[in-house]
């Protein structure tokens, strides 16, 4: 019986993909509050004010949760 078990992608394959889809013009700032190990991240698009993530272990959780939040541009 086979299996089609897929694998998890890997921090630096998740970050790869999403700064892959974030278009470049966007703001992107990750950073490491100091002395804690918890990252949050903004992703804005230019002329907009953007949501931060809320607090992850991993940075491109927190990547992903900013892009998320901010990827709807209302007209």
């Amino acid at each position: 019986m086979g299996h089609n078990y897929a694998k998890p992608l890997t921090s630096g394959q998740k970050m790869e993909r999403l700064l892959g889809r974030i278009p470049p013009s966007w703001h992107v700032v990750v950073e490491r509050q100091a002395g804690e190990a918890q990252w949050r991240a903004l992703a804005h698009a230019p002329g907009q004010d953007g949501a931060w993530s809320d607090l992850h272990p991993d940075p491109a959780d927190a990547l992903e949760d900013s892009w998320r939040r901010n990827r709807t541009v209302t007209v």
